[in-house]
């Protein structure tokens, strides 16, 4: 029951991760199984659960979700949701962080810029660290070229390389380095290397027997061992002070910048004095009082490092020897062997030698022969200090078996006791069958039922015998790589004895180790990079002579100068071709004179028209340079009588104007110094030839007063010809526009020029009255009198009067209305009165009228709203006789228009 019951619950468990539900019953969204991602969501992308997602909606899948209700679609969505969330939250992370590395890895070199800032920079760091030490030795650095040499590689391209992954050490990484060596790793890669060697060295263990042990690691390079417990888990700087020390500019790669302060090795009580560096401490530069080694001479004051010294006496110490006192000169530790040699006598003393006196202990090759006690026998022993001791065959002697003893005399020999030997043959198994006997036991030859090596069969035969069977071994051996294949194998596979032969990471060398699990050991090899002179030389790993940069050589370059020159200018050495030479040709001229220009025996010159493209289609190529040796420059050495250059000596400009009188004989020849043609053999100097310049001005000469017009001929010699260039002018009313010929207009006197400027039209202006004048077009303002006669009224403009509009304007002359023109005055302010008060009456009947109507609509008579309410209005006597006033006053006024027009004519 219940392994039915078991076997049932298998199958549900099945049938449920087939539905994509766990046997929880709760909903999974299962991801494809990835690298090291345990079978969970393979790059952030969940598979389609129980809901599709298929065009952009979720679809359920055949039998839908499992979630009871509508919330299997929403829990479903939601899951959809958070990997999608999930996925971007990952793929913004690794943006991130491949940013962030971007930006690290712009100044995470190991290296700077082999320019001279750089190299001041790099020298100001290394005064830095050192500046403590020389302070104490007075500024002497010779012990410190060990550690100024790892420092330099802490800056040079490429210098400092991890061994395990033969990638440079950038400044940003996390490095581990070794006491014994003081090579640097990566702190990941040493952690790596030293799990794999505890693994190796340890998978021959049985479970039982590991971790009893505690198995050390060693360094890659030198092979120092480390413990377990000293494996490196943190970053630290060179000197262990500082955990995960800043990056910074100017200090020293992975250094704190604080005193270093580790112990001298070996230890003298004082410690280093440089700044956090790597490599080994300098020797202590600290000042001691010592006395030399044989402590005779009086103690002196000495650096730490070097306080062991010698006097030079001889040392007088007695020998081993206990005859002779040392010779040599004042030394340390213990004092050589004797160097004499003296006779002395063997052992035995028997025989007599010269040997070193260092070693009087030595024994001859005789035996030594003494009677014995017994009086039998003598002594076999070869040349041996001492009494001889008793005989060998005295007291108590056993049988061959041992299971008898007998006394006897030494004279005589241990007979056999006739038991059995019983004595456990060399197969451990059985015993002797013979009897007592003397010599070794014979070979077990009893059968037995005997199993091979590997157990896999068996085999009667005889015990002594060893039995191998056939089979090979298939197991593989702790390379994890090849079979044992050895016959009757026991089990304990022997180690692998093939070669490794894999290609290191130096990609030059094969690992010549015994085949092996897990990575090679790195390139042991160095690889000399050296200059083009091959004096300055670098040791690198192997394998990154083809990346790093060829060190800086300080030499002069020796090459020998392929110009003219016995000897090139002096620069460092280099690779490629030596620059160009700078110094001066010094080549002689056809003049006599020297070529001061640079040296153009070596000159790139383009080559044009070596290739002629096939057609358009074709790619043009770059263009072709060749060197070649260019002719030396004209001579450019000024001649003491001209200002022309050595090679174009002879008639000059002098660079001043010409100044000969041109034909028009108003200007000069403006052109620089120039050679002139004689025509028909004129030696005036002061004319101008053919050479000058021609005159091509206008004509400046003065006109005559009031012209303003330019002479209408070019340049020319005499007077200029009479303006006829015709003015436009405005006459003095400035109506008409007159064309007058300049000629006339300048030679007229005043009076001419009014009348010329005259349009003999009358003036058009206004006088202060308002008349026009009367006069003829004129200059100047017009007369204040004016003479028009013009017609006075009286206020009411019944009465007019013809007068002189200066009378009028000077007040001399009035018009005032008489007695009719009052009356008619009166009576029309009579009847505008009348009219006014009428209109007034009639305003306030028809506002009463309003006023009834609208209180008649207050009542409540509504019953036909479409009727309207009519109101009789009765009318005013205005009303009534207004037509019968209105048509006499009309006529009348009407007669007195009419006669006030006749009586103005």
């Amino acid at each position: 029951p219940a392994a039915a019951s078991t076997a049932a619950s298998g199958r549900r468990g099945r049938r449920q991760r087939r539905a994509g539900r766990r046997p929880g019953g709760s909903l999974a969204l299962r991801g494809r199984r990835g690298d090291g991602d345990g079978g969970g969501l393979a790059a952030g992308r969940p598979r389609p659960g129980p809901c599709q997602a298929r065009g952009g909606a979720l679809r359920p899948r055949r039998g839908g979700c499992e979630a009871p209700g509508p919330q299997g679609p929403r829990r479903c969505l939601r899951s959809v949701e958070l990997s999608s969330q999930r996925r971007f939250d990952e793929i913004k992370k690794a943006n991130q962080a491949a940013a962030k590395k971007l930006v690290e890895d712009q100044f995470s070199s190991s290296s700077e810029d082999d320019d001279e800032d750089a190299e001041v920079k790099q020298g100001k760091i290394l005064a830095k660290t050192f500046t403590i030490y020389t302070s104490q030795t007075d500024g002497d650095a010779s012990e410190l070229e060990r550690t100024r040499q790892y420092v330099n590689e802490a800056f040079q391209s490429g210098a400092m390389t991890c061994l395990i992954c033969i990638a440079s050490v950038k400044r940003n990484q996390a490095v581990w380095s070794c006491c014994g060596c003081f090579c640097i790793f990566h702190l990941v890669c040493i952690q790596k290397w030293a799990k794999d060697s505890l693994f190796l060295v340890s998978s021959p263990l049985t479970d039982d027997d590991f971790g009893k042990k505690d198995y050390p690691w060693p360094c890659p390079k030198c092979r120092f061992e480390y413990k377990r417990s000293e494996t490196p888990s943190r970053y630290y700087c060179y000197c262990g002070k500082v955990e995960n020390p800043p990056l910074d500019p100017w200090l020293v790669p992975h250094s704190c910048g604080q005193i270093c302060e580790r112990e001298f090795k070996p230890p003298c009580g004082h410690k280093c004095l440089l700044l956090c560096h790597p490599g080994p401490c300098p020797p202590c530069p600290k000042m001691v009082t010592t006395t030399c080694h044989c402590k005779k001479a009086k103690p002196v004051p000495r650096r730490c490092s070097a306080k062991e010294w010698s006097c030079r006496l001889p040392c007088g110490r007695l020998l081993l020897c206990g005859q002779h006192t040392c010779e040599n000169p004042c030394h340390a530790g213990n004092c050589q062997p004797c160097p004499r040699v003296s006779k002395q006598r063997c052992i035995c003393g028997r025989q007599t030698a010269e040997r070193l006196c260092a070693s009087p202990q030595w024994q001859c090759d005789q035996v030594c022969g003494k009677a014995l006690p017994c009086g039998n026998h003598t002594c076999e022993q070869v040349c041996h200090a001492g009494p001889c001791g008793d005989c060998p065959r005295s007291g108590k002697r056993s049988c061959p078996c041992g299971k008898s003893k007998f006394t006897l005399p030494c004279t005589e020999d241990v007979p056999t006791c006739g038991d059995s030997c019983d004595k456990v043959l060399e197969c451990g198994i059985h015993k002797c069958s013979q009897r007592c006997h003397r010599g070794p036991c014979e070979i077990c030859r009893q059968e037995v039922e005997k199993q091979c090596r590997c157990g896999k069969h068996t085999k009667r035969m005889p015990c002594h015998k060893p039995y191998l069977c056939e089979t090979k071994c298939t197991k593989i051996r702790d390379c994890q790589k090849h079979q044992c294949r050895r016959k009757c194998c026991s089990g304990n596979c022997p180690p692998c004895d093939q070669v490794c032969g894999r290609t290191l990471g130096c990609r030059n060398h094969k690992c010549p180790s015994g085949c092996h699990r897990g990575s090679c050991n790195p390139c042991p090899e160095t690889v000399d990079v050296k200059c083009n002179c091959g004096k300055t030389v670098i040791k690198v790993p192997c394998g990154r002579e083809r990346t790093i940069k060829p060190p800086k050589c300080k030499q002069l370059c020796s090459r020998p100068p392929t110009c003219h020159h016995p000897t090139q200018e002096k620069h460092y050495c280099h690779f490629g071709r030596c620059p160009p030479c700078r110094q001066s040709c010094q080549k002689t001229l056809a003049c006599g004179h020297l070529c001061p220009v640079p040296c153009h025996d070596e000159a790139l010159v383009k080559q044009t028209g070596l290739h002629q493209s096939a057609g358009p289609w074709e790619q043009p190529s770059e263009p072709a340079f060749i060197q070649t040796a260019l002719p030396c420059p004209p001579c450019q050495v000024p001649v003491p009588v001209s200002p022309l250059p050595c090679h174009s000596a002879g008639p000059y400009s002098c660079k001043r104007p010409c100044g000969r009188l041109l034909n028009c004989q108003n200007h000069t020849c403006m052109k620089e110094c120039h050679h002139v043609t004689k025509i028909n053999g004129s030696a005036d100097g002061k004319k101008a030839g053919p050479e000058c310049l021609q005159c091509e001005e206008e004509c400046t000469k003065p006109r005559p007063p009031g012209c303003s017009h330019r002479c209408v001929l070019p340049c020319h010699p005499g007077d200029c010809p009479s303006c006829l260039q015709m003015l436009k002018i405005k006459c003095h009313c400035k109506l008409s526009v007159l064309y007058i010929e300049c000629l006339k207009l300048t030679s007229a006197d005043l009076k001419e020029k009014d009348l010329l400027t005259s349009c003999k039209n009358q003036c058009p202006k206004e006088l202060l009255c308002g008349h026009r004048c009367k006069e003829i077009c004129h200059s100047g303002c017009c007369p204040l009198n004016c003479n028009q006669k013009v017609k006075l009224r009286c206020p009411c403009k019944r009465l007019k009067k013809e007068v002189q509009c200066s009378k009028i304007q000077e007040g001399q002359v009035s018009l005032e209305c008489d007695a009719l023109c009052k009356e008619m005055k009166r009576k029309a302010s009579e009847i505008k009165e009348a009219e006014a008060k009428a209109a007034i009456e009639e305003e306030k009947r028809r506002q009463q009228a309003e006023l009834e109507a609208f209180e008649n609509r207050l009542k409540g008579r509504r019953k036909n709203k479409r009727r309207k309410d009519e109101i009789e209005i009765e009318q005013s006597s205005w009303q009534k006789y207004k037509n019968l006033i209105m048509l006499p006053v009309f006529g009348v006024a009407v007669v007195m228009i009419a006669w006030l027009m006749v009586y103005n004519d």
